[in-house]
């Protein structure tokens, strides 16, 4: 039985119009389901630019592309976000940390329901800080953590605490693992992903502009992430496993591990080798849509 996107809000029934402001999208104003109605996969990231080539190098695996073709931005009506498609695939960059994609997945959600789409994937590929791995390896989450290593989110609505699961798809998460081997280019796990506020303290760092521990100190702690099952470390995987999971979505986090946190804070490698870097979570899902749609 095909699988649609479940909406946990009784309200917008009564809306005559529903404007996506953030996409600069409205029922109102688009046909949703002739735009979007035959997405299957979407593929969110943090920056524009990065989400323009997967939606380049997609169209390319998929044999969709066509020479001097350029990808229009969905969303030029705004400057927060960027939507890119090809095919059944919809690439949208989030920005970066918990709000900015929070804000992104609400009209996002909204965006396939309105457009009447069934059995969607949604995954996330990104960069991150790795703990006791080897710069360029890919995680693929098992379950996103909070900085006290317990798989939850917690949100304040209303003025009272609401705590969410932040469990992703398992399934999901082996059948990507399996294509990893397939491909056979880079060093792949499957880990907890930890998910932090912020990018210097949250995260253990020492080169912040405010510091108040020791160098002992965080290496404790990310000794302690390490041996509770966490693997790397972003700031957006938290959020996007609650709303997916609230909204009856498939959905996995892939990213690339930039450096071992258990051996530095600053990431050292040169430009060309963290392009490389960031295009393997690219190779990886794009593999996977490849092998779903029977073109491998």
């Amino acid at each position: 039985r095909e699988k649609f996107i479940h909406l946990c809000n009784p309200h917008l029934e009564k809306m005559k119009e529903d404007i996506l402001y953030h996409f600069a999208l409205g029922t109102g104003t688009h046909d949703f389901p002739t735009l979007f109605g035959d997405v299957k996969f979407v593929c969110v990231g943090g920056s524009p630019s990065r989400m323009k080539a997967f939606i380049a190098y997609i169209a390319e695996e998929l044999g969709l592309a066509s020479p001097g073709c350029d990808y229009p931005n969905i969303c030029a009506g705004t400057d927060r976000y960027a939507m890119y498609k090809v095919g059944p695939v919809l690439s949208v960059s989030h920005g970066m940390g918990i709000p900015s994609i929070s804000i992104m997945l609400h009209e996002l959600i909204k965006l396939l329901y309105h457009a009447k789409c069934s059995d969607i994937t949604i995954i996330r590929i990104g960069t991150s800080g790795g703990i006791g791995l080897e710069p360029g390896s890919v995680v693929i989450t098992r379950q996103s953590v909070d900085a006290t290593f317990k798989p939850q989110l917690e949100q304040v609505v209303l003025g009272k605490t609401v705590i969410r699961s932040t469990n992703l798809d398992e399934q999901l998460a082996k059948e990507l693992m399996q294509c990893s081997k397939e491909i056979g280019q880079f060093n792949t796990v499957i880990g907890n992903t930890m998910c932090t506020l912020d990018f210097y303290e949250g995260q253990g760092r020492l080169d912040g502009a405010i510091c108040l521990y020791d160098e002992e100190e965080k290496l404790q702690y990310l000794k302690n992430a390490y041996e509770s099952g966490v693997r790397n470390i972003e700031m957006e995987s938290s959020v996007f496993a609650a709303m997916c999971n609230l909204s009856g979505v498939k959905a996995a986090v892939v990213c690339v591990t930039l450096l071992n946190r258990l051996e530095g804070d600053q990431i050292s490698s040169s430009h060309d080798v963290l392009v490389e870097y960031q295009q393997r979570p690219q190779k990886l899902v794009g593999y996977f849509i490849k092998k779903s749609l029977g073109k491998v």
